[in-house]
């Protein structure tokens, strides 16, 4: 070894493992930057998609002239919850929605309404006597409507090819609701404002009512032993979503069936139903509780939403009543 090969050789030596120092030490800071993303990454993420959206103001969009009113209200609602907000219900757990599960309950609440509202629609109002065909888009909406809400982009229990995800389906149903409205105002579909067919439909709402009722019911009698009921939130926030979308399908029926309700003397009662659907709607306790429903302490919120469902349901049989005689 030449003097010159063991000079470059101490250079070397003194050179490199402070480079590898260097890298050694990017790398753990890189390491524990990302690490600390990961963790923020589900909480903030949380935050940010998290929307309990019980607007009661909300009005309905790309309403044709001559169209349906509660009809552009379905199409709005799924269309605000898959489009303007994030519908959570679907997703994988790596995306923070998956942690949610009030929002997802709310959801999956409200397209429930709308499914059995656009059933309905296709059963009854929407066409004549219930002895015509069904019509196409109304048909459309309630194959869509049905899927179930929690499919992604795969559905590995029936295939492992990918499939259209819930979302989309919802949205294709929204389409679908509104093509048959702008049919509807161009004469070319039929809206029967009869009375018999809206005692049809209050009947569905009327037992869907009493089927939530139930659900309450199941879960303040498993849950009151409980020290912290875990799923009182779930079903809590799953009746409001269910109460939230049926006030403002209702609100926008009560103009499509005016004159009748009008002419039925039944008007009144129908605006003391949405008021109950109304504060049922608005409840938004920070932390739901299911206490005992004669304790002092600890409320019991599920209690409180089934009153207002209960006097609803009650409403909305005497609007049935009414509209019989």
């Amino acid at each position: 070894m030449t003097e010159f090969d063991f000079e470059k050789r101490s250079l070397a030596s003194r050179f490199w493992p402070k480079r590898l120092r260097i890298g050694v030490g990017l790398i753990g800071k890189m390491a524990l930057a990302l690490a600390l993303l990961v963790a923020l990454y589900i909480p903030v993420g949380m935050l940010w998609v998290h929307v309990i959206d019980d607007d009661t103001t909300l009005a309905p969009t790309e309403l044709p002239q001559g169209g349906s009113h509660a009809v552009a209200m379905a199409a709005t609602l799924i269309e605000r919850e898959t489009i303007t907000h994030r519908w959570t219900a679907n997703d994988p757990i790596f995306l923070p929605g998956w942690w949610l599960d009030n929002m997802p309950e709310f959801q999956t609440g409200m397209m429930e309404a709308i499914g059995r509202f656009s059933t309905e629609m296709m059963d009854q109002i929407g066409r004549n006597r219930g002895s015509s065909q069904a019509d196409p888009d109304l048909s459309k909406a309630v194959d869509l409507l049905k899927s179930a809400p929690n499919i992604w982009l795969f559905d590995f229990s029936t295939s492992w090819a990918p499939t259209t995800s819930s979302d989309a389906k919802y949205r294709a149903a929204a389409k679908a609701l509104r093509t048959y409205n702008q049919r509807l105002g161009q004469g070319q579909a039929l809206f029967e404002r009869r009375g018999d067919n809206l005692i049809a439909l209050l009947d569905r709402i009327m037992s869907d009512l009493g089927s939530a009722s139930a659900v309450l019911d199941r879960q303040i009698l498993e849950g009151r032993d409980q020290f912290i009921d875990r799923r009182a939130d779930n079903v809590f926030y799953g009746v409001k979503g269910r109460l939230y979308a049926y006030y403002l399908i209702l609100r926008e029926l009560g103009t499509d069936y005016q004159q009748l309700l009008r002419e039925r003397e039944a008007f009144n009662v129908w605006t003391q139903m949405l008021a109950s659907l109304h504060e049922a709607s608005l409840l938004n306790p920070l932390i739901v509780m299911n206490g005992a429903t004669d304790g002092v302490f600890v409320a019991n919120h599920l209690a409180t939403q089934g009153f207002y469902l209960l006097r609803a349901r009650t409403q909305v049989r005497e609007v049935s009543e009414i509209l019989v005689r």
